[in-house]
């Protein structure tokens, strides 16, 4: 009897590893998984570059308008200017090893399942540090937070150690003032917030009240907008991310204890990210272990830009 030629769906070119296409859907389903879960990427200015530790971001400053005498020589204002280095972090990665053996007993594929839960780690690690970030750098006006090149600095606002909803809402409204009193584009501003904040805004009768304007459901638990700036609601925004212990992902570099914080709010131009490596999956069969090891990795850094653009509502005195 004749044996069959079957046409092996993931061999590319009729030649080498008969699973070697298979990889790329694995990484399709991580990359998919981690863009979905990524409330921060868009939010942020990012930058690849090819090789190297870290970029620069440039930032130039005002400058005035003048009246002008007649006869009277123009010399030209000075223009300060300041540079933003942002560095790039370690390599970050989320990885599992899936033993043959396990994938012969089992009665349903998991591949797919671990493909999701490893973007979703990266997705919060990612969404984590920038959070992080901005809210350290609304507590350290002096240092992390303060401008350059005529920018104003980060700031953090206590509203009370047990505020009411109706005091974070005040707080928001007077935060979007802030932010025009300091020429901060009204587009792209957000107000990103946990998710008991969230459905406190929910049940705040004037956010949603038809008469004050559609802004979204109280049955759908919804609420889009306040003071014009879209609400964001994040796991990853009033969290304890100052010790090794709480984050396996734990980096110095985003220390910070923000439990207390009720809300931030940034513009887009306030944070960025440099990015070196973008999403990869690789996944290997390894014959001495008798399993594959499914790795993904990125490696990109986090930093604070136009500081200006950043104020925390924390619940202090």
């Amino acid at each position: 009897m004749t044996n069959a030629n079957p046409s092996r769906v993931g061999q590319a070119g009729l030649t080498g590893a008969t699973d070697a296409l298979f990889l790329k859907v694995f990484s399709g389903e991580v990359m998919s998984t981690f863009n979905a879960n990524t409330v921060m990427k868009e939010k942020t200015r990012i930058r690849s570059i090819q090789n190297g530790k870290s970029a620069q971001f440039p930032a130039i400053g005002k400058t005035v308008a003048e009246y002008h005498t007649a006869g009277a020589e123009i010399l030209g204002n000075n223009i300060e200017h300041g540079e933003k280095v942002i560095t790039i972090d370690d390599l970050l990665i989320s990885n599992t090893f899936i033993a043959n053996i396990d994938e012969a007993k089992n009665h349903y594929d998991v591949r797919s399942e671990y493909s999701k839960q490893m973007g979703q780690a990266l997705a919060q690690t990612y969404d984590r540090n920038l959070l992080s970030m901005a809210i350290k750098a609304a507590r350290d006006p002096s240092g992390l937070g303060a401008g350059v090149a005529g920018q104003g600095s980060a700031a953090s606002v206590a509203i009370g150690t047990t505020p009411t909803t109706a005091q974070i809402v005040a707080g928001i409204y007077d935060a979007a003032a802030t932010l025009d009193e300091r020429n901060v584009p009204e587009a792209e501003r957000f107000v990103v917030v946990s998710p008991s904040v969230y459905y406190a805004l929910v049940q705040d009768d004037k956010l949603i009240n038809r008469d004050f304007g559609a802004n979204g459901s109280y049955s759908d638990g919804s609420v889009m907008n306040v003071a014009g700036m879209t609400i964001v609601k994040s796991n990853n925004v009033a969290v304890d991310h100052s010790t090794a212990a709480a984050y396996p992902d734990f980096n110095a570099k985003y220390a910070v204890d923000a439990t207390d914080t009720s809300a931030l709010i940034i513009q887009r131009q306030a944070l960025g990210t440099v990015q070196l490596m973008d999403m990869a999956t690789e996944m290997e069969y390894d014959i001495r272990r008798q399993g594959t090891l499914a790795v993904s990795k990125m490696a990109v850094g986090h930093g604070v830009l136009r500081p200006e653009c950043i104020i925390e509502l924390r619940a202090a005195v």
